[in-house]
């Protein structure tokens, strides 16, 4: 019964996570009014960034520390090892929606795209585009696993659980964090730039470079030369931008 109880928690964590995702693309894509975090400004442009800047770290810190393995092997010890990812998965998805709904709006707009014209049709293409290989990019290095499912399937038909191995495939042969590069291309691509859009996108693409750092530094510790050699080949977050040596 324990089993069956941690892999319904790992399907709750999933589409916790999966919706926030969803919430977050439809909330930058002027699509929907209603859940856009652009509105009218309601506070002064001082306070609204302290604001802005306190939800990112409000998200990031904890989705950087959790991931961890010093954080992991503490966690486990109070949380069966099975629901560790999904728990991580279920408070990074709680935690993003806090961050979207909570955004608060600035004046401003830094540009406008006609509606109808090539270029705005353009943007649109890039902007989805980027989600996409966000999307592809999970199920390159094991979706289920990424989001938890894997764990506690294993854990419910008795299988020992193994580690992903080391695997340069698609996007990874030209970036080393495409699933990031996508979020980054979904951000910044927009026929409608506002003040409050630009800051939402300078922040969360610092806490992305930010994040990677900390993240390779486990990369390199697990693959070793293997990894340090993918690097001295592969750009880090954006493709084509490693200078040959």
């Amino acid at each position: 019964m324990k089993k069956v109880i941690m892999f319904l928690y790992s399907i709750v964590a999933y589409l916790i996570g999966f919706a926030s995702l969803l919430f977050w693309i439809l909330s930058i894509s002027h699509l929907i009014p209603e859940i856009s975090i652009d509105r009218a400004p309601e506070m002064s442009t001082g306070l609204a960034l302290l604001k802005n800047f306190g939800l990112v770290l409000l998200f990031g810190v904890p989705h950087s520390v959790m991931a961890r393995k010093s954080f992991k092997d503490w966690i486990t010890k109070l949380l069966p090892r099975p629901i560790e990812r999904s728990t991580y998965v279920l408070q990074a998805g709680v935690l993003l929606f806090i961050l979207i709904w909570n955004w608060e709006p600035i004046g401003g707009n830094i540009w406008t795209i006609e509606t109808g014209t090539v270029l705005y049709y353009a943007m649109y293409v890039l902007f989805f585009l980027g989600w996409v290989i966000l999307f592809i990019s999970t199920f390159l290095i094991n979706h289920f696993d990424l989001f938890g499912l894997r764990q506690t399937y294993l854990e419910l038909v008795n299988k020992p659980y193994t580690e992903l191995e080391f695997k340069i495939t698609w996007f990874y042969k030209y970036v080393r964090h495409p699933l990031y590069f996508g979020g980054i291309m979904g951000l910044w691509f927009t026929p409608v730039m506002s003040a409050t859009h630009l800051v939402f996108a300078i922040l969360l693409t610092t806490y992305f470079f930010v994040g990677t750092l900390f993240e390779e530094k486990d990369l390199r510790k697990v693959f070793k030369d293997k990894y340090r050699s993918y690097m001295d080949k592969t750009p880090m977050l954006i493709p084509f931008t490693k200078l040959k040596k």
